[in-house]
């Protein structure tokens, strides 16, 4: 017996040899049917090692059994042996050895070895053939046990050489490879929903989360991704439809009945079953089913419909459903409300005289009511459009005279014009309309006012579980204009996903599980700041720590967090609310916003007797806020033992993944985003190097459907991490300048703003001109 790593480390000398098998490990690597690919190879094996049979077994991962992939032989179909000294095969992969025995019926010699080895004679006995000489080799990848080969009786009686040992070994290791290249594969292509991962749309610990929950809640995982993770049904048709090699089949119930093909078909049978016929194709029928892969209930389609051709598209079982009761007249067609802009406005003309402004005015409140329906479907349009855009704000915006209220919402940080233009004479109704959702007074047109509207309780459904914050600003020409902010309701971002460089993502992890101290996140209104604290929330969320938080809005909830909404309005703050969080035995507290000395004071003092405290500030930069608490008069040697660490950051507008052109910069180009970077920093960091293959991606011009012709679609972070070191901490005990602490920061590791997101440019994320738009420096 040889020890394996020497073994594993040694290649056969002979030249031709050699050539031989880096052929056969190019066939393996290659191989789209690993099986395929070893079956046609179990001949070359077996001249390899001058025998008369060969097995090579792959490990069953769940009950750690050794299973016969590949037999020369044919008397069994499988064999089927433990990873244990009960046979050769299994003791090599037990042991993680290689074993060479010249007689395997000589017990002195198999205990020689090691007194627990055993021969199995059970296949022999079975089989009829006569096992003698046994080289067996365990397969890995890495570290990674992926089965055993075992060759039997060389044919001219003698036992194998060290050269056979070091060919079964070199052919161990290429199998080793093929099988793990297979098992990836395997992971990867045979996911119904691989193409959702590749777009993005989903993560892999997502996907594992969702199967999971759908288990549990005994839904469909399809039905699961629509609701709760709100995938788009035309990406998850999509992702069926490659996975099926079959075309997808939506529901739409404008679709013919195809009554010819119904004859006979009970519904009970067609709702067990999951499939409908959807129309004939001249002599083909066209059948919608839930799996084109069961194959049992495939031919049981056939055997209906023995006499045509039969083509399968792929559905969900909801929409098949939906198809089941529109052909057989169990449900009547929804009538889907649609506005019209047009026919919403000659509605709204009915219902409101053509007066002058100052008539309007005057009488708005006479004029709308919660049963204006035109009205109120009018503002319900809006919300909705602006959901399913994505917005994060309406702005609602009456001009004096006779000019149309101009409606505009913001996407991705950018405001966009409504697709609807709103006439005069209807601005006061609208105006007044939210006025009533919000519960604020529509007499009252002189001074601001804020409120909130639970959209649910105008506009019922699953889908309309909106919360939208208010406010109401008197304008010129006496107008007023509305501002609605859609919260951001839902579970947190995990802290993966929010667009941290390599050596951030580290850093904040560290911070945010340190044991005690003060975290920062920093940046404009609508900067992220809220969701940037619940992903790290989540991230530290377990059953054995506590975590309040003190938020104005709560608007993204967790379970096992302790969330309060603070109450200005009655003296419940957030200072009060850290007091009595103090009082309730806490790990972490989360404070929405260090708006005052009170309250930073409190924090930092929380911090200092063993709590792991965060907060948000409204400052520019990491090194800004240093200076922005101290001016509040915190005591800088209390602040800097405290602090752990300060997050600036910044939403930049990132490059619609569907539409985004690759193109080659000039050089010009690229000394630009050099010197955006700063060349030293770029020379030290090595980002990129300019050639005549180096390529950006840059905005489609015109956009696509996707990116509303933008070009851009989504958002994502830059940020800036400033960890309190040492030396970090000196500078602001002196209350050196920001100048300073920003220098240091840079020596220690940090990136600012704008360097992040210029690297976000060479890995194709967005472009300059977004970065530049966030951030100066």
């Amino acid at each position: 017996m040889t020890d394996p790593q020497r073994v594993r480390k040694a290649r056969p000398d002979d030249v031709a040899l050699r050539l031989k098998l880096q052929k056969i490990g190019n066939k393996i690597y290659a191989a789209k049917n690993l099986n395929e690919i070893l079956i046609s190879l179990i001949d070359e094996f077996i001249a390899l090692f001058k025998s008369e049979r060969i097995t090579i077994y792959v490990l069953d991962g769940e009950t750690r059994e050794l299973i016969s992939r590949i037999m020369s032989g044919k008397e069994i179909k499988e064999i089927r042996i433990s990873v244990s000294p009960r046979s050769i095969a299994g003791y090599a992969a037990h042991k993680q050895r290689i074993v060479n025995v010249r007689n395997v019926h000589d017990r002195k010699e198999l205990a020689a070895i090691d007194p627990e080895l055993r021969f199995d004679d059970t296949w022999d006995k079975k089989t009829g053939f006569v096992t003698k000489q046994v080289l067996a080799v365990p397969i890995f990848f890495q570290k990674y046990l992926m089965g055993a080969m075992q060759v039997m009786n060389r044919k001219d009686g003698k036992a194998y050489t060290a050269t056979d040992e070091k060919i079964a070994a070199e052919l161990a290791r290429m199998i080793g490879i093929g099988l793990y290249n297979k098992r990836r594969a395997a992971r990867q292509a045979d996911s119904k929903f691989n193409y959702l991962l590749q777009k993005h749309l989903l993560t892999p610990t997502e996907l594992k989360k969702a199967i999971a929950d759908a288990g549990r809640k005994q839904e469909p995982v399809e039905t699961f991704l629509l609701k709760t993770l709100k995938i788009p049904k035309k990406e998850l048709g999509k992702s069926l439809a490659k996975y099926y090699n079959v075309p997808f089949a939506e529901y739409d119930e404008n679709t013919p009945i195809p009554k010819n093909l119904l004859k006979g078909l009970k519904v009970p049978f067609l709702r067990k079953n999951v499939w409908i016929p959807l129309r004939s194709e001249g002599d083909k029928i066209v059948v919608a089913v839930d799996d084109p892969q069961n194959f049992q209930k495939i031919n049981g389609i056939k055997t209906v419909f023995p006499k045509n051709p039969v083509e399968f598209c792929v559905a969900l079982k909801e929409d098949v459903s939906e198809f089941i009761d529109l052909f057989t007249g169990k449900k009547k067609k929804q009538d889907i409300i649609e506005i019209d802009p047009d026919k919403l406005s000659d509605e709204l003309l009915k219902g409101l005289d053509e007066e002058d402004e100052d008539a309007v005015a005057e009488h708005d409140s006479d004029l709308v009511s919660e049963d204006s329906s035109a009205v109120v479907k009018l503002v319900n349009k809006i919300i909705i459009d602006a959901r399913e855009k994505n917005a994060s704000d309406i702005h609602v915006e009456p001009y004096p005279g006779k000019q149309d209220v101009r409606v505009r919402i913001r996407i991705d940080g950018a405001c966009q014009e409504y697709n609807m233009k709103i006439p005069y004479s209807y601005r006061a109704a609208l105006v007044s309309r939210i006025k009533i959702m919000c519960n604020l007074d529509i007499a009252e047109r002189r001074k601001p006012q804020d409120g909130k509207i639970q959209f649910k309780r105008y506009a019922p459904g699953r889908d309309n579980d909106i919360e939208l914050r208010v406010a109401t600003i008197p304008t010129q020409g006496g107008m007023e204009d509305v501002v609605m902010r859609l919260l951001a309701a839902g579970e947190p971002m995990p802290i993966q996903k929010m667009g941290f460089s390599e050596r951030n993502l580290e850093n904040f992890l560290d911070i945010i599980t340190k044991p005690y101290g003060i975290i920062f996140v920093c940046g404009p209104t609508g900067s992220g700041k809220t969701t940037t604290l619940h992903s790290a929330l989540k991230y530290i969320n377990k059953v054995e720590t506590k975590i309040w938080t003190a938020e104005d809005p709560v608007e993204i909830t967790q379970a096992g967090l302790r969330q309060v909404q603070v109450q200005p309005k009655i003296g419940f703050n957030f200072a009060a609310a850290m007091r009595a969080f103090l009082r309730a035995d806490p790990d972490v507290i989360m404070v929405g916003e260090m708006r005052d000395k009170e309250t930073t004071s409190i924090g930092i003092e929380a911090s200092l007797t063993g709590h792991l405290v965060f907060s948000t500030l409204h400052t520019n930069s990491a090194p800004e806020s240093v200076v922005r608490l101290l001016d509040m008069g915190m005591d800088p040697f209390n602040f800097a033992d405290a602090v752990l660490g300060i997050l600036a950051q910044r939403l930049v507008r990132t490059l619609c993944k569907d539409c985004k052109e690759r193109f080659h910069p000039s050089k010009d180009e690229f000394d630009k985003l050099i010197r955006e970077y700063g060349e030293e920093m770029f020379e030290k960091d090595q980002l990129a190097t300019y050639s005549d293959d180096f390529t950006l991606f840059r905005a489609k011009d015109g956009g696509c459907e996707k990116c509303n012709g933008t070009g851009y679609r989504g958002r994502m972070g830059i940020h800036e991490l400033m960890i309190a070191t040492d030396d970090q901490k000196k500078l602001i005990q002196t209350q050196a300048r920001v100048k300073e602490m920003q220098d240091q920061a840079i020596y220690d590791g940090m990136r600012t703003l704008k360097q992040d997101g210029v690297a976000k440019i060479f890995k194709g994320f967005t472009d300059l001109e977004q970065v530049k738009r966030v951030c100066i420096q």
